[in-house]
């Protein structure tokens, strides 16, 4: 065992001991944040396109009531989940769901299911946010074509809107690897578990909390270049070709091009 003053030695001691520990725990932190993430943005996805249902004059009185207490339910569980830390949201639901309903689940499940309620409920103001910034001509233009709500959001407004919200979804996402360390509360295995662990077995811990915090970096920024990288590839190229002439002529070029490509697969076969 190094000398308690060998800083240096106590890093190494400590990642030669518990290694795997630390590994493991950043493997269930990296799956509690993708999996809540994916499942938050399913959700957020759907309250953001619930919420954005028309009521229009000649609808009924029923559908009209119907409307307005969805808007008044999502509207409530946005309001509810981004309103309370999601440590005591997780507390919440892990005990709660123990006490009064008979259900033990597992530590993990109960992980995900508070990661993936919590992100949806900021999901859906981001998403919405996304669809406001389309041009509402778009979506007129849609609906004038005989388009449906639901049509217009998936076919027109979504794919620019998602697009425009990728730097919100990607910084959810880094903000779900960092939370996940208060899950430590329901006893989740995770990367802050792990290293609190290792820290009360060896009484160091300002160098088992300083491992913890150099992963937690090494995730966040390889996460944030990875998502800069998408996002550029979604940007297209800078630089565009531009071909004179007139449409037809710009039109007949594309065929050729479109006849010699054909033309080459079938040489290949």
């Amino acid at each position: 065992m190094p000398d308690s003053n060998a800083f240096g030695a106590w890093i190494v001691y400590l990642l030669q001991k518990d290694g795997m520990l630390f590994l493991r725990g950043t493997g269930v932190t990296m799956l509690v944040a993708i999996t809540g993430t994916v499942i938050g943005f399913v959700i957020g996805l759907l309250v953001a396109v619930a919420r954005t249902i028309p009521i229009r004059p000649e609808d009924g009185a029923v559908k009209k009531g119907l409307l307005r207490m969805l808007r008044f339910l999502m509207a409530a569980y946005v309001e509810v989940f981004r309103g309370t830390p999601m440590i005591v949201q997780a507390v919440v639901i892990y005990y709660g769901a123990m006490q009064y309903m008979g259900i033990d689940m597992l530590p993990l499940t109960a992980a995900i299911i508070v990661i993936s309620i919590n992100t949806g409920a900021y999901m859906a103001e981001i998403i919405r946010g996304g669809i406001i910034s389309v041009d509402s001509g778009q979506t007129e233009g849609a609906q004038s074509l005989g388009m449906t709500h639901w049509q217009t959001m998936v076919g027109v407004v979504l794919p620019q809107g998602v697009r425009n919200i990728m730097p919100s979804i990607g910084n959810e996402f880094v903000v779900n690897i960092k939370d996940s360390s208060v899950l430590n509360i329901i006893s989740v295995t995770e990367l802050f578990f792990n290293a609190k662990s290792t820290a009360g077995t060896f009484y160091h811990f300002f160098e088992a909390y300083l491992i913890a915090a150099a992963i937690y970096l090494v995730l966040t920024f390889t996460t944030t270049r990875l998502l800069r990288l998408v996002e550029k590839r979604m940007d297209g190229p800078e630089n565009y070709t531009v071909i004179p002439g007139s449409q037809t002529d710009v039109s007949a070029l594309v065929k050729l091009n479109t006849d010699l490509s054909v033309l080459k697969r079938g040489g290949g076969d």
